[in-house]
C-alpha cells in the first residue's frame, strides 16, 4: 500500500492498526471522574508506540488511567461511556476523532452510537473492514507527500560523503516508536563515520535545527531539498520535502538555526 508516496509492506500495516486500535486501551480520567464513573483505574505501563497514539505528552500528569477492551467498553451504560469519552477529549488524549471526519468512510449511526455522538475512539472491529483506508488517512493527515523520487542523482551523491544513510533512508517508515516525539530523527540516522573524500562536495549538507531540541531536525541535501522525519512518532516517515516546504511547515513563532555539517578530519 501507498502511503505519503511511500510503499508500507503488510506486516508494518499491521503494526499500525495494533497500535491505532489496540484490544485494550487505556481512558485517562482524574480521581473525581474515575470514582464518578465507578471505573477502576490501573497502571500498567504502555509501550512506546501507545504513548504516541495516546499522545501522553498532552495529559496532566496527575490524571490516573483506567483499562478497558471494547467489550468492557460497550457494556458501560451509554451516559458512561458518553462521559468517558467527552472526558478523552476535554483532557487531549490523542485518537479520539470527531464523528464528521469520518462519516464519509465509516458507518455514522455505528460511530454515533458508540458513545456522546459527537467523537468516538478506535477499536479493531472499526478498522479492519477499513484497514488501508482508515491507515492511510490517519498516517497521511497534516504530513506531505515525500518527494524523494524529485531529488537529481547527483545531489543524493554529494550528499552521501557526509550522509551515506540519507538515500537509503527516505522513503521510509520506523519499524515503531523511540516514544519520545522530541528527540533527533532522520538527520541523526542519517550520520556515519564517511572516509574522507578527495574534494569537499558541492551541496555541503546543513541541519536545520530549532534551540534546545524541542523539535526533531532536518538534513538539507542541497538545491532546495531536504530529509526530515518530522517525530519519534511510529505514523512519521522520513520524508524528503523541498526547504520551502519545511520552513512552511514550522509552528508559528518557531525559530530555525542552521548548523553545517563538516566531515571528520
Amino acid at each position: 500500500m501507498d502511503v505519503l508516496g511511500i510503499e508500507v509492506d503488510p506486516s508494518l500495516l499491521q503494526r499500525w492498526a495494533g497500535w491505532l486500535a489496540p484490544p485494550r486501551q487505556p481512558f485517562f480520567l482524574t480521581p473525581t471522574e474515575a470514582a464518578e464513573l465507578k471505573l477502576i483505574p490501573e497502571s500498567p505501563a504502555l509501550s512506546p508506540e501507545l504513548r504516541d497514539t495516546y499522545e501522553l505528552w498532552n495529559l496532566a500528569n496527575d490524571l490516573e488511567v483506567v483499562w478497558l477492551d471494547e467489550d468492557a467498553f460497550h457494556a458501560q451504560p451509554r451516559d458512561v461511556r458518553a462521559e468517558l469519552i467527552r472526558a478523552q477529549a476535554r483532557h487531549g488524549r490523542g485518537a479520539v476523532p470527531t464523528i464528521t471526519d469520518w462519516a464519509d468512510l465509516l458507518d455514522a449511526q455505528v460511530l454515533r452510537d458508540q458513545a456522546d455522538g459527537h467523537h468516538f475512539v478506535w477499536w479493531p472491529t472499526l478498522v479492519e473492514p477499513h484497514r488501508e483506508a482508515v491507515l492511510k488517512r490517519v498516517v497521511s493527515e497534516w504530513q506531505h507527500p515525500c518527494q524523494r523520487l524529485s531529488v537529481p542523482n547527483e545531489i543524493w551523491h554529494a550528499a552521501s560523503a557526509i550522509l551515506p544513510q540519507a538515500q537509503p533512508l527516505s522513503g521510509t517508515f520506523a519499524k515503531g516508536s523511540r516514544g519520545n516525539p522530541s528527540a533527533n530523527g532522520s538527520a541523526t540516522s542519517c550520520f556515519a563515520t564517511p572516509r574522507r573524500p578527495r574534494r569537499p562536495p558541492r551541496n555541503r549538507p546543513r541541519l536545520a535545527q530549532p534551540p534546545r531540541q524541542q523539535h526533531p531536525p532536518a538534513v538539507t541535501l542541497g538545491a532546495g531539498w531536504a530529509l526530515h522525519k518530522p517525530s519519534q512518532e511510529w505514523l512519521s516517515p522520513h520524508q524528503v520535502l523541498t526547504v520551502q516546504d519545511l520552513i512552511q511547515l514550522a509552528p508559528p513563532g518557531l525559530t530555525l538555526h542552521r548548523h553545517t555539517l563538516n566531515q571528520p578530519t
